[in-house]
């Protein structure tokens, strides 16, 4: 029951990653792509997370934290560059 339960998440969470690169691929704004690619990020953290409990390996809980740290960095520095209008001062 466990592992059918698991195996539906991991599938809805492959469907939401893919509506929602799909979504960031169609956005007409860079703040909307920004926002859609932080979305993504997220996905990808519960992707991982969920694979780590359904495998019962817990290095790859280890990956989805240093994952999302990467992406909450990457999304800062993006958006500050963004907000500087791409130019170094």
């Amino acid at each position: 029951m466990m592992e059918t339960l698991l195996r539906i998440t991991l599938w809805v969470l492959v469907i939401a990653m893919a509506l929602t690169l799909l979504k960031l691929v169609l956005s007409k704004t860079v703040w909307d792509r920004i926002l859609m690619l932080n979305i993504l990020s997220a996905k990808v953290i519960l992707f991982v997370a969920t694979l780590s409990f359904y495998l019962e390996q817990s290095f790859l809980l280890d990956i989805a934290i240093s994952y999302g740290i990467i992406g909450f960095l990457t999304m800062t520095l993006l958006s500050k560059f963004i907000m500087v209008g791409g130019k170094e001062k």
